[in-house]
């Protein structure tokens, strides 16, 4: 699943490691992202002692067998970590998919943890990058948008995993509170909503009031998230 940040995509987490056949991954290449870019952001030393910061390193850990008799590997994506200069075709062998959330409700939430929402929109050209790399090798790679999901679970898990040639559990609906193994070192800072969900939380308002700045720095990702649109399941 690749995602902007704040886009329901931890929660999406929780859906799929809710399976009895699933294990999930979070957020693998956030270490090379904070080592390529100097991010000074939450947890980072935490980050980069805990997670390689070589992408062929991740990618290598990615494609190991699974144990435990699982048959599914979810790895939550933040798309702008991945490095832009690398190639996409390791994921020939994966499902991939997009999730996707309006850019202005997107970037006033990441705005009420973080002071630079800045480098997030770029979570729209990397997938429009691997939507688009995906078409050209014959890929199916399904969309679907975070409003549809809290607008009704059921339904849009059902379609995604129809899409994604895997079979839909209801599992995917509720989980227990509380943390987990898998967050990632910056949970703390990050997740503190999730961990306190036992499931998909009511859609809230469909519109965010923005400062100028960022009410423009939405708009430049407009036409990559209509262009989504047009695309989700």
């Amino acid at each position: 699943m690749w995602s902007g940040p704040r886009n329901i995509s931890t929660t999406m987490m929780r859906a799929f490691e809710n399976r009895l056949d699933t294990v999930v991954v979070d957020e693998p290449f956030y270490a090379c992202y904070l080592a390529a870019s100097g991010a000074d952001h939450p947890f980072r030393a935490e980050t980069l002692a805990a997670m390689s910061s070589d992408w062929t390193e991740v990618v290598a850990e990615l494609q190991r067998p699974l144990a435990g008799g699982k048959s599914i590997l979810f790895a939550k994506h933040i798309a702008y970590h991945y490095p832009p200069t690398e190639p996409l075709d390791w994921l020939k062998s994966w499902r991939s998919f997009l999730l996707i959330r309006d850019p202005r409700l997107m970037i006033a939430s990441y705005a009420r943890k973080s002071e630079n929402a800045a480098p997030i929109v770029a979570s729209f050209d990397v997938a429009r990058r691997i939507h688009e790399f995906c078409a050209s090798e014959g890929l199916r790679c399904p969309v679907i948008d975070a409003a549809d999901i809290l607008a009704d679970p059921p339904r849009a898990l059902q379609r995604l995993c129809a899409a994604l040639d895997i079979p839909y559990t209801d599992r995917m609906l509720a989980w227990p509170a509380g943390p987990r193994p898998t967050d990632g070192p910056w949970a703390p800072h990050w997740y503190d909503a999730v961990r306190a969900s036992t499931g998909f939380e009511p859609p809230r308002s469909a519109t965010a009031e923005l400062p100028s700045d960022l009410a423009r720095l939405a708009e430049s990702c407009r036409p990559d998230y209509e262009y989504f649109r047009e695309w989700r399941l």
